[in-house]
């Protein structure tokens, strides 16, 4: 089973480039915050606990994103492998993620972490607001969360590096290019 953390700050590209994984290699496609959306959009409980953190700039626990998170696996039963976009976002987390892969016989296979300077992500997320409509995409709300990227996801790669899993892309430039780069990085280890 292919497992990949695709990392990266927002507007990084972690969604475009989850696509081009999902065709390529025909894996289940876990993003945190695509779960989160539903759960505001459909008016769920846990979506207005996760509306009110997120208008905060806030992230959800991680008790809370945990289960979530491995209520999707088990959704996908005959998936041929995971891409999980937008978590782990702490250490704790990505223990917790190791631990339930192991359960289930499996574990991470590598972790793509897509480098994007603060400028180029701050365009990108104007452009994607434009198009998207995305109401997390505000300038207060985006720098929050660009902060706590660079605060307190960071310090999840070095967890990663330690196992040997830790492959770091170059996330400007063409689309293709980008891609191309990831699938080397994953062609090596399956």
């Amino acid at each position: 089973m292919l497992n990949l953390v695709i990392f990266g700050p927002p507007g990084a590209g972690k969604g475009t480039q989850s696509q081009n994984l999902i065709d390529k290699y025909n894996l289940a496609h876990i993003s945190t915050g695509d779960i989160f959306r539903a759960h505001i959009k459909n008016d769920t409980e846990l979506g207005k606990k996760v509306k009110e953190l997120l208008a905060n700039g806030i992230l959800v626990p991680d008790s809370v994103t945990i289960s979530m998170l491995e209520e999707e696996v088990k959704k996908n039963p005959d998936a041929k492998g995971f891409i999980f976009d937008g978590f782990p976002r702490t250490v704790p987390q990505a223990e917790a993620l190791d631990a339930f892969l192991k359960q289930n016989n499996t574990s991470i296979s590598t972790v793509i972490a897509l480098d994007v300077n603060q400028d180029e992500l701050k365009k990108r997320i104007a452009e994607r607001k434009k198009i998207e409509n995305r109401a997390d995409d505000s300038e207060d709300k985006l720098m929050k969360r660009i902060d706590e990227y660079f605060t307190k996801t960071i310090h999840v790669l070095p967890y990663y590096e330690k196992q040997g899993k830790l492959n770091s892309i170059n996330g400007i430039g063409k689309v293709e290019d980008i891609f191309d780069k990831i699938s080397k990085a994953i062609d090596k280890v399956i």
